[in-house]
């Protein structure tokens, strides 16, 4: 037997990149750990990128019960979500490699799943759906939005050739022939990893029968600092990759108007609880987090122009 094949399965390492989150490493350790997955098929790795809390303590005792199924991996000398995910794609040792963020949980079957689908599918690149659920005591209106705006990744891996890191499954050949994530990349790596793999004329798929779950960012705080990042990730796109990465203008006045309504309020109906009250307040969140994130990528773009200046 070899690290490539077990007993008749493909050898799966998950990747599992993680900053100060303790309670969300070990959620995604017992999910991952739970599968009805031979043990001797797969690996966990989970990269602590040089967290300061319990994290790494958490991390530790997982390595100790599970000796043969859980490592740690340490990238403590760049800190980032992407440099992360490469230090883990340098210690995997599988023919696939599935990367899941911490908090987030997924079924027994998952990696089953995933083996079987990239087989019948016949890809290298496969997308998992993600559902957003919204944690017991914590319903927010900014929990609400963000559960029924959700991850539609479906919609991405058609109209821009790529998944959120967190749901996605590659094989080792892909990243052989593409190269790893780009590590220079803050935000948007995701993305541009997709976009690279799409244009090296692989298959991507997505698999809308694979669902993870991700807890619902239940803070205004917390969804506009995505939206920040967001936005942010767009000016670095474009900035670096012009021919590959074409945007609205940062000038054009489209941006910084509020959400359609009528747009707004199709993406609302499959949601039938909502009173009016409720649909004023998730429209004036929705244009608050479309204005952060268009205004984080003009102030991204005046930062680099200093930078060039001075």
């Amino acid at each position: 037997m070899t690290s490539a094949e077990v007993i008749g399965q493909p050898f799966v390492s998950v990747v599992i990149p993680v900053y100060n989150d303790a309670e969300g490493i070990r959620m995604t350790l017992e999910s991952v750990i739970d599968q009805t997955y031979s043990h001797e098929a797969y690996e966990i790795l989970a990269v602590d990128n040089n967290s300061n809390d319990g994290t790494r303590t958490v991390i530790e005792k997982y390595c100790e019960r599970y000796p043969d199924l859980v490592q740690l991996a340490v990238e403590d000398e760049r800190q980032g979500q992407s440099a992360a995910l490469n230090k883990g794609i340098q210690h995997a040792h599988g023919s696939l490699i599935a990367f899941i963020d911490a908090d987030m949980t997924v079924e027994r079957t998952w990696l089953e799943d995933i083996t079987k689908a990239m087989s019948e599918h016949d890809v290298e690149y496969l997308g998992c759906n993600v559902n957003i659920y919204i944690p017991e005591g914590e319903e927010t209106y900014t929990a609400r939005y963000n559960k029924i705006s959700g991850f539609p990744m479906g919609e991405y891996i058609k109209s821009s050739h790529f998944v959120g890191s967190g749901c996605l499954v590659v094989t080792r050949n892909l990243i052989n022939e593409v190269g790893p994530f780009n590590g220079n990349l803050d935000f948007s790596f995701d993305r541009e990893f997709g976009n690279r793999v799409h244009a090296a004329g692989f298959d991507q798929h997505f698999e809308s029968d694979i669902v993870m779950s991700h807890p619902a960012r239940t803070s205004l705080r917390s969804l506009l600092s995505k939206s920040i990042r967001t936005g942010r990730g767009k000016t670095h796109l474009k900035q670096r990759y012009p021919e590959r990465f074409e945007t609205r203008s940062l000038s054009d006045p489209r941006n910084y108007l509020p959400l359609h309504p009528v747009r707004f309020l199709s993406r609302m109906m499959g949601d039938n609880d909502i009173s009016m009250d409720e649909l004023i307040v998730l429209y004036l969140i929705g244009c608050l987090s479309k204005l952060v994130r268009n205004l984080s990528a003009v102030y991204e773009q005046f930062q680099s122009n200093s930078s060039k200046n001075g």
